[in-house]
């Protein structure tokens, strides 16, 4: 799944944080947080979700939880070897909990997440060598200012509607 050439993997991962971000844009625009994921396969995005708890509404219902089980369903199985993970946000406990049962193989993530993020801000989840399966991670800098101005603008505009 990883490019052997460095600079082909970034513009790759920049481009499917690219397409994650305009998902994420899609929930702004459904009242949800803007959180916007894609499963990507062979080059080939077999994948994608936005957040929909308010609209299904489901507490589950976060863009990575959605875009690996479509993954899982296009691949016709659970486990996603060989697929990385594009979401805007880091992971919270759930969706990493979820990615290491889905033994993704990569995540590339874009903003940080302090209050509830389980890959790298509050836990280590995806590297804990106690669990059955650990992926590697490409946290921040993949349009982390885009992901992180998308998520604050949201919630600036909520705050005023209140």
């Amino acid at each position: 799944m990883v490019n052997k050439d460095p600079w082909a993997q970034k513009e790759q991962d920049l481009f499917f944080m690219q397409h994650a971000l305009l998902l994420a844009q899609k929930a702004a625009t459904q009242g949800e947080v803007p959180v916007g994921a894609l499963v990507v396969h062979n080059q080939r995005i077999i994948g994608q979700g936005w957040n929909k708890r308010e609209q299904l509404p489901c507490a589950t219902a976060h863009a990575e939880i959605l875009a690996i089980q479509v993954a899982c369903r296009t691949l016709g199985q659970w486990r996603l070897v060989g697929c990385a993970l594009y979401v805007t946000l880091e992971p919270c406990f759930m969706c990493a909990g979820a990615i290491v049962s889905a033994r993704l193989d990569r995540v590339i993530y874009g903003a940080s997440d302090p209050k509830a993020g389980a890959v790298e801000s509050l836990a280590k989840l995806l590297h804990d060598g106690r669990l059955n399966h650990q992926c590697s991670v490409v946290e921040g800098g993949i349009l982390s200012e885009e992901c992180g101005k998308a998520l604050k603008e949201f919630f600036q505009k909520k705050r005023k509607n209140i």
